[in-house]
């Protein structure tokens, strides 16, 4: 087994992952990339997460009621792969084109304290490193009830992104954000779905007039929801899979094309070898790490979704830069430097937030006031009805003492850019009056702020 010694070994080819590797290798350092499946190169978001999905919601969208569902739905499974087949060419020849960076295939497993075996096949390569750092993403997690595995007509929400035949009816296990993004495509693509959801009503994290506003968008595109429905099996029968789920002290059933089970994501450490390392585990999976995602063994780190947290891409992007600085620069930035991270659902139209529902800051005891107002009714905003969906609401919470915005909830054409204004201002410390007062292009959705946020009360 042919050895090597290297200054940082980075397993995984994700978001931080890659970019930790690009940049430490274009300042002369020695990093081996390991990745053990060539089709995620690149990593999660440019082959089965953010890139492709939102592709295909875009291709959903753009269909038409005469538009033939199989056709479409094949020409948008085309263009997707095409796209990602692509982005991962080029993700790969960034890092093949630097010098000190040594891509290496296989599959990587911890021998002691900084050591790691990689192993293709017949071939093993023994690494040393410096410093290593534990990239490996999430993968879908499976409810724990008989017939819940993926195979046949049941779907995770990599594999359901490739169902043949498209499946006229789809039902939904999890009310989770991928389970939403996911039942809202295959409505617009032309499914009938239902959602069965173990929570009392959709969306119960976010405000209730901003979720009941994100439901009725869903219900009009042809999701169902059945809500405290607990699901107690699924059968892949000769004609159809078969969903039963208790309701009311009652059991039920439904049948459906494609089932997705959607309810959620879980650290992927199987395999890793965390022990002969000295990495601690949490309860849920996530490796243990501190504020530099720095884990319980010397040297090594952990980042993006693997360790836990929002499982975003660009959180993970951040969490190179973590680790940059740690290695390579003054070691002082954390994880608790962020603020104001935003997020969207990609709903038709998105669903974008940052900062603190109403809810959440007045149970905080915070002294807030709340502009809130629906898409439709905003004079000042005609962007939403030149591209013909004026559906949606815009809601921001300032607190009553600063002037300052601690939170926003956007649901409506372009939200998922406007979102970013926000954080900005929220970071940057900008009054609730200058976002009101602002001169904004027109016609643009961020002239929604001119007028709701001079309601604010």
């Amino acid at each position: 087994m042919r050895t090597e010694h290297v200054d940082v070994v980075v397993v995984g080819w994700g978001k931080a992952g890659k970019t930790l590797a690009g940049a430490l290798g274009r300042r002369g350092r020695r990093v081996a990339l390991v990745e053990r499946d060539a089709a995620m190169v690149g990593g999660t978001c440019i082959n089965v997460a953010c890139v492709p999905t939102k592709a295909l919601i875009h291709d959903a969208d753009a269909r038409r009621p005469e538009d033939d569902v199989q056709s479409w739905f094949d020409a948008a499974v085309q263009r997707r792969d095409s796209l990602t087949t692509t982005m991962r060419s080029r993700n790969h020849a960034l890092l093949a084109d630097v010098e000190s960076v040594l891509l290496v295939s296989g599959e990587a497993r911890f021998t002691g304290a900084r050591e790691l075996e990689v192993t293709a096949g017949d071939d093993r390569l023994r690494l040393t490193a410096d410093a290593v750092v534990i990239n490996t993403g999430s993968s879908p997690a499976l409810p724990s009830v008989p017939g819940a595995v993926v195979g046949g007509r049941v779907h995770d929400s990599t594999s359901l992104q490739h169902v043949s035949p498209f499946p006229r009816r789809l039902v939904v296990v999890g009310g989770g954000y991928v389970g939403l993004e996911l039942a809202s495509m295959f409505a617009h693509f032309g499914a009938a779905v239902t959602v069965l959801d173990r929570g009392p009503r959709p969306l119960r994290a976010e405000d209730p007039d901003v979720a009941e506003v994100a439901t009725e968008a869903l219900v009009d595109a042809g999701v169902r929801f059945v809500q405290r429905a607990s699901v107690v099996r699924v059968d892949d029968g000769a004609d159809a899979a078969t969903v039963t789920y208790r309701l009311d002290d009652a059991e039920h059933e439904i049948d459906a094309e494609a089932v997705l089970l959607a309810v959620g994501r879980r650290p992927e450490t199987d395999g890793l070898g965390l022990d002969a390392a000295g990495v601690e585990v949490a309860s849920d999976g996530a490796v243990v790490v501190d504020g530099h995602l720095r884990t319980t063994a010397e040297g090594v780190y952990a980042v993006g979704d693997v360790k836990g947290g929002p499982q975003f891409t660009y959180v993970s992007l951040d969490d190179h830069r973590i680790v940059l600085d740690d290695l390579a620069g003054a070691g002082t930035r954390t994880v608790s430097d962020r603020r104001a991270v935003p997020y969207t659902l990609f709903l038709t139209p998105p669903l974008a937030r940052v900062g603190l529902t109403e809810t959440e800051a007045r149970d905080r005891g915070l002294d807030v006031r709340v502009a809130t107002r629906r898409v439709a009714e905003i004079a000042a905003m005609p962007r939403p009805r030149i591209e013909g969906d004026a559906r949606g609401i815009v809601k921001v919470v300032v607190d009553a003492g600063t002037d300052r915005v601690v939170g926003a909830a956007l649901m409506h054409v372009d939200s998922h850019e406007v979102i970013n204004l926000v954080a900005l201002a929220m970071r940057a410390g900008v009054p609730a009056s200058e976002l009101r007062d602002g001169i904004w292009t027109h016609p643009s959705s961020t002239e929604a702020l001119n007028e709701v946020l001079g309601a604010v009360r």
